[in-house]
Parts: structure tokens; sequence; C-alpha cells
């Protein structure tokens, strides 16, 4: 065990625990006033659902070991032989620590699909859904890519979770808004986020936790961290710079909307590549990740789905080109642990991250919409009419965002 790494880890934990209230702000903001506390809140009790859902058998699915490369056992349920020991994934650090990293990635992943259903959802439905989502969706995807699963075996790379956090929460929002339908007056009345300066105060909270998010996931205070850690901030700012010009070009003004969801769609792209490629490949992924994002939001217009603060278009698109940007840019000579890009020979590479980021977006979406089938047809997915049109702070929580 070293001292620098647990220290560094603990840190890094608590970096990534900080970005669901981060998103809880970013959310928040691009909602309706009538609907802040309810987005904010349907984020932040992620921290005690999942962390509760972690402990008692989560954890174990994810990186308890395998069985026929879809599944881990029960072996560490209520974290029997979790301590402060070392573990099999992670040798400098307590064995414990791993665990509590994992958990601030398997708390937001969930969390951010609420964006897709945001202003609309019944609050019964929502718990009902994550509880059933963490466990047949992200407990085997995160043991497929990180826990030894079939992925890992194909050799799929993702530091930190471009298929596991972001192309599943894409993927998977993309079925709730198909499923759940658009809000009322949706295209046929304005409906603009109500505190764009709270909306920027999240985007800023997500960017700081972001390097716990990338650079933990070296699991240790070494050069891969630094690597990533520098990837991502410069990610993070040419992808806020390229959709703000983009949208600049095509609609006329620069946005302050379009710079946040331009750093955070960079944030998404290098997730997958950012302790595996070199600065200038992040530069260039960042840079692309800005103005395909940007496409991808436009775009949905024409597909008429509502996916209201556009998690398909920033988390599902970005992080399926993060996935095949580390096919790409991947070079051994930055991460000895991981391998060559296509750019550096290795066409096989490109391939395997194809297959990875495709099997886990159609995976997601699948059971996704079976997921919301079923719960729709339990409790109901969608609040009344009349609830939805006063909005669901007053009618799901009897409280108000706002006291002026």
């Amino acid at each position: 065990m070293k001292g620098a790494d647990v220290v560094w880890m603990l840190v890094a934990t608590a970096l990534v625990m900080l970005m669901t209230p981060g998103l809880a702000l970013f959310y928040g903001g691009l909602v309706r006033a009538k609907n802040v506390l309810s987005i904010s809140l349907q984020v932040f009790i992620c921290l005690g659902l999942v962390s509760l859902l972690w402990f008692l058998y989560g954890y174990s699915l994810a990186f308890g070991p395998d069985h026929a490369s879809l599944i881990g056992d029960l072996s560490y349920r209520f974290f029997r032989g979790v301590g402060i020991a070392p573990g099999p994934a992670a040798q400098t650090i307590p064995h414990l620590l791993f665990a509590a990293f994992q958990l601030m990635f398997a708390v937001i992943t969930p969390a951010l699909i609420t964006g897709a259903f945001a202003e609309r959802m019944r609050f019964s439905a929502y718990l009902i859904f994550v509880t059933l989502w963490f466990t047949v969706v992200y407990a085997p995807l995160c043991h497929w890519v990180w826990g030894g699963g079939w992925l890992a075996k194909l050799g799929a790379l993702d530091f930190a979770g471009g298929t596991v956090i972001h192309i599943a929460s894409g993927a998977s929002a993309l079925a709730a808004a198909l499923v759940i339908g658009p809000r009322i007056g949706y295209r046929r009345e304005p409906i603009h986020p109500h505190n764009l300066p709270l909306t920027l105060l999240g985007a800023g909270l997500l960017w700081f936790g972001w390097f716990g998010f990338n650079a933990g996931s070296a699991l240790a205070a070494d050069g891969v961290a630094v690597q990533a850690f520098m990837n991502t901030h410069m990610a993070a700012g040419l992808a806020a710079l390229s959709w703000m010009f983009a949208e600049w070009i095509f609609q006329g003004a620069p946005t302050t909307l379009g710079a946040a969801s331009g750093a955070v769609a960079g944030l998404v792209a290098i997730t997958p590549a950012a302790g595996f490629v070199p600065l200038w490949a992040a530069v260039l992924i960042g840079a692309l990740a800005g103005v395909i994002c940007y496409g991808a939001v436009l775009f949905k217009s024409k597909l008429g789905y509502d996916d209201a603060l556009d998690v398909v278009g920033v988390h599902g698109v970005g992080g399926f080109w993060g996935a095949l940007a580390t096919g790409l840019f991947a070079s051994k000579a930055v991460n000895a642990a991981g391998a060559d890009g296509l750019f550096y020979g290795n066409v096989h590479q490109f391939w395997v991250q194809l297959i990875g980021a495709s099997a886990g977006a159609l995976f997601c979406f699948v059971l996704s919409w079976v997921l919301f089938k079923m719960v729709d047809a339990v409790v109901g997915l969608r609040v009344e009419r009349e609830d939805e049109i006063q909005g669901l702070d007053l009618t799901q929580h009897r409280e108000t965002g706002y006291s002026l």
C-alpha cells in the first residue's frame, strides 16, 4: 500500500461525489422554475439509493469473481471481505477505497438519465426504475468492462467510463424519451431554461469533479493520472470553444448554454481515452466533440423525440465518439497497460472499440426500454396532465424552489 496513492484516491473519490450535486445544479437550471426541485431531487437522491444498492449487492455483481464473463457473484455482498487491505483491482490502495471510488461512478450514471424525462416522471416510478436499472443494466455492464467480463477479455479500453457511464446513460435516455413521450407543449410553445447561471455553476462543478473522475481512474498518484488530468482539461476547454463557435456560425450568436454544454461534451468524450492518449489527441477529441454533439442536439429536432436536457446528444453521442477516438489515438507510449490505436498501426483496437461501444449501447437501450414499460404497467411512469402543467415541485413534493 502507498500513502500517496491512498491520499490521492480519497481526494478523487470526494471529487467524483461532488459531481452529483453539480449535476443537480446543471440540470436544475435547465428546466422551468416549477420543476427545479423535482429534477434536483431525482439526481441528488441517487447518493442515497444507489449507495444502499452498492452495499447490498451492487459492488459484488460488478466486481465480484467472474461468472461466464457476464456478471460477478455475491462474494462481496454487504461488503464482506472488502476492508482496508488491498483488493484484486488495485494493489496500492485499500479494497474499501476502490469500492468507494467506484460507488461514485455508479451513483451519477442513473442520475444522468433524468435529463431525458425531466419535468414529467413520477418520483415513485423513478425510484423503482433506478433500482431495477442499476441491478440489471449498470452492474452487468460495469462487470463486462471493468470487472473481468467479456469486453475486458476482448481488449476494449474504457479508462473512466465512456461506455459504462456515458453510452449507458445516453442509450437509456433515448429509451426513456421514446417510452415516456414529449412534454406538454413540446415544439408548440417556448420551453426555456429558467436559470442559466445555475447551469453554468453546475458545469463548473462537473468540470472540477471530472479531474477526480478521470485522473482518479489511474488508481495511483502517477504519470498516467497527470496525463489524464491534463487531457481532461484540454478536451473540455476545446469542446466549449468549438460548440460555442459552431452555434455562433449557424445560429448567429454565442451562448452561455452552448459553452457549458460544449464543456460537458468534451469531458464526456475524453473520459474513455483520458489515460490512453497523448495531449494533442485530447485537444482533437475535445474540439471534434463540441461540433459532433452540437450537431447531434440539432438533429434531435428532426427526429422529434423529447430528450429534454440532451442526454442522448451529449452523453450518448459524446461517449460513442470518445470510445471510437480511443481506438484511433490510444498509445502504449502513454500507458503501457493500454494498447496502440489505429493511428499507431493497430486497426484491431478500433474494431474492438466499435464492438464494445455498440454492444453497450444496444444492451442498455433494449433493457431500459423493457424496464420503462414494466414500471409504466405497474405504477405509471408519467404524472397526470394537470400535475405536469402545474409543475412537479408542488404536485410531487409540495414545495417550491423560490419564494421571492
